[in-house]
């Protein structure tokens, strides 16, 4: 999972350089209303502010083969300062603090991001590499609203049925074992050896498996619930209350569960998944027959950053195709520039194909619940009653 240091970043300081045309004011020319795009850059502050998931900007501290950060700083002379976040919760009470310049936001906190005045819409044309994003990713709805854009995509991934192989020797084909009480296929019930995932985004994930389950519930979106069909998705997550074992955030502690407590099935992300099966612990993952909730994360900038220019420079940065696919080795995701799949050392010939390329299609990807259901009709469940459901359901309520 480990390679080379990042190439020179020179030419995107220069491809900046002619996007803010030539001769660029001092300061950036302020907004003419909240988050609105600048139209030029200036020179950089000095400094860039990130607040990220872990393991997002790396600068070869954990493993020097893995250095996105070092590089960048010498050729823009802007100094990078992480502040990592556990959930996007906490991604989104950082923001509203305030002080940071960007936040590498999933779906289920992007649009609750913009919708607060948080984040600032882009200019795209700022950022020459733009053009080389996935088509499939420029317009997505978990960042776009109104046709403006409010970031820039950075990686992606699907959310996984993770599983021991000794408990499975033949792959589970169902989210059921995560949800029903049954016997596994080693003879021992998976009462006390499943885990879900701590986030009240995971509700989808029930109404997911309800949609292909109760198809008289009439689940069309696991994002836009009505009363009914979200109170049936609780209805599930008591009964799977049950069973969970612990409900995970942190990667790491689930990668000691699996290994150290006797945890055989649970949602989890691919880079979990490699890192256990590159330590030799016999586990896999599959995405079941109902398909798969995932994330999509983009790259967001704040209404008032305290350093623009430096921020609009790691935007580009973070486009670069050696970022990309060394991110995508080092965290088990997938790029949002296709080309970082071809020629990386960390990554491999097949490494995009292993952490999900090709599972796009079956993936809903986290969005923030809203009142409007998408249908024309406003009477789905928001945000705010699936934060304050899901924490009664963790507590046994």
């Amino acid at each position: 999972m480990i390679g080379r240091k990042l190439g020179k970043v020179a030419p995107f300081v220069m491809a900046l350089a002619l996007a803010a045309c030539g001769a660029a004011p001092q300061t950036p020319a302020p907004p003419t209303a909240i988050g609105a795009p600048i139209q030029s850059l200036g020179p950089g502050e000095g400094a860039v502010s990130i607040v990220a998931w872990d393991g997002y900007i790396e600068r070869g501290e954990t493993d020097k083969n893995y250095d996105w950060v070092t590089q960048f700083e010498k050729d823009s002379g802007c100094k990078v300062t992480v502040k990592t976040a556990a959930t996007s919760d906490e991604m989104v009470a950082l923001m509203s603090e305030g002080g940071f310049d960007l936040v590498t936001a999933s779906g289920d906190a992007s649009l609750r991001l913009v919708n607060s005045n948080r984040v600032a819409e882009i200019n795209t044309a700022l950022i020459p590499s733009w053009k080389t994003v996935d088509p499939r990713l420029q317009d997505a709805p978990w960042f776009t609203l109104n046709g403006k854009h409010y970031g820039v995509p950075y990686q992606w991934g699907s959310n996984v049925l993770m599983y021991s192989t000794t408990a499975f020797p033949t792959p589970p084909d169902s989210w059921k074992v995560v949800f029903e009480e049954m016997n596994l296929p080693d003879g021992k019930s998976n009462k006390g050896r499943v885990q879900a995932y701590d986030g009240p985004i995971y509700i989808a994930d029930a109404a997911l498996y309800l949609k292909a389950h109760r198809p008289e519930l009439g689940i069309k979106d696991p994002y836009s619930l009505t009363r009914d069909q979200f109170n049936a998705a609780l209805d599930l997550l008591r009964m799977q209350r049950k069973l969970v074992s612990r409900y995970w955030h942190n990667a790491i502690a689930q990668t000691d569960d699996f290994k150290n407590e006797g945890v055989v099935a649970s949602s989890s992300w691919p880079f979990q998944v490699n890192l256990l099966k590159g330590g030799g612990a016999p586990v896999d993952s599959v995405i079941p027959i109902e398909g798969a909730t995932g994330w999509a994360d983009t790259t967001m900038l704040a209404v008032n950053p305290p350093h623009r220019n430096c921020a609009y420079m790691w935007l580009e940065h973070s486009l670069n195709p050696k970022l990309q696919g060394d991110l995508a080795a080092w965290f088990g995701s997938v790029p949002v520039v296709l080309d970082a799949c071809k020629g990386n050392d960390l990554l491999g010939t097949q490494g995009c194909t292993t952490n999900g390329l090709d599972n796009f299609d079956k993936i809903s990807f986290w969005r923030t619940p809203t009142f409007d259901c998408g249908d024309g009709t406003k009477n789905c469940v928001p945000y705010y009653e699936w934060v304050t459901s899901y924490t009664a359901v963790i507590g046994g309520r």
